[in-house]
């Protein structure tokens, strides 16, 4: 069904990520599978608009949620929006398919006095796993990075005299992250420590793993639900969960949006704008405490 090619067309072409097309490829041999099963359908070009709607159906009948859903859908819409580019078909069947309704969903963060507590009060290990576990978590609290654009960050990506780092992101797209004099010095302490574990490594990444190799994205989870473990219990303890947390108490302390935005990388202000909820919801919270009319009831 012309998977291959368009795997191929959003890996070389549209330069998605590895975790993205992975995402994209499972989806679609779902669906495929599913067609095949139900309909005995081996064809794309057979494919209607009622054979989708079943397999939302179904999915929905599995226990997976409207957010997981649309998710599948999009991978699904994206497929059949190449093959018409390329002429493989005629006509779009994702078109006449209406999505379940999704309810809105705050972004999971981890509360600025935990992070301190975390950054500051919570023991890590002087040898080099302890100090690159730290390293990494600051980095992603200082930075707002995504777990993909921490792996390869490389030491040379460092602007050390100005603060900056150089951050390779969705689409290969590169965006300039500054941050603090704190930063700077666990860094330089970091790679200082880095260089006399690794003495003969030329590896060019900034974080290894104990036997001097690039990270891997389980390693950076486990690392990051570890710590995150200790001072919240919060459903979601990821690196992604560290990135939400970034962008939500820069949009508390008062940041632009359009700043928050841009390090962050998104194309669209509308990505961002999902963080300035929590601070109206906490502004909420202060009126309804505070203000002697909040509580009134007009009969």
């Amino acid at each position: 069904m012309k998977l291959n090619s368009f795997l191929q067309y959003i890996a070389f072409e549209k330069r998605f990520s590895t975790h993205t097309i992975t995402a994209y490829k499972n989806d679609l041999e779902q669906f495929t599978a599913y067609i095949d099963k139900q309909y005995s359908l081996t064809s794309i070009e057979e494919v209607r608009h009622f054979h989708i709607r079943s397999w939302i159906v179904a999915l929905m009948g599995k226990g997976i949620t409207p957010r997981s859903v649309h998710r599948k859908l999009a991978s699904l819409k994206s497929y059949f929006k190449f093959l018409i580019k390329k002429e493989y078909l005629q006509h779009n069947p994702t078109l006449k398919v209406v999505l379940p309704k999704t309810g809105k969903r705050l972004p999971t963060i981890i509360e600025e006095k935990a992070m301190g507590i975390l950054l500051e009060d919570v023991v890590f290990t002087d040898d080099y796993k302890g100090v690159r576990d730290k390293m990494m978590i600051e980095l992603f609290y200082a930075t707002g990075i995504r777990r993909s654009e921490l792996i390869n960050v490389k030491i040379e990506d460092f602007q050390f005299e100005r603060q900056v780092l150089k951050v390779k992101g969705k689409g290969r797209k590169e965006r300039l992250v500054p941050y603090g004099s704190y930063l700077a010095e666990l860094l330089e302490n970091y790679l200082e420590i880095r260089k006399n574990t690794f003495s003969n490594n030329s590896n060019p990444y900034l974080f290894l793993t104990q036997k001097g190799n690039q990270l891997y994205p389980k390693l950076v989870y486990n690392v990051v639900k570890k710590y995150l473990s200790v001072v919240s219990t919060v459903e979601k303890r990821s690196p992604h969960t560290l990135r939400h947390s970034f962008a939500t108490h820069l949009s508390d302390n008062g940041a632009d949006l359009n700043a928050i935005k841009k390090l962050l990388g998104h194309s669209s202000l509308a990505a961002t704008q999902v963080y300035t909820h929590n601070s109206i919801e906490k502004l909420k919270k202060v009126y309804e405490q505070a203000h002697p009319k909040s509580k009134i009831k007009i009969d």
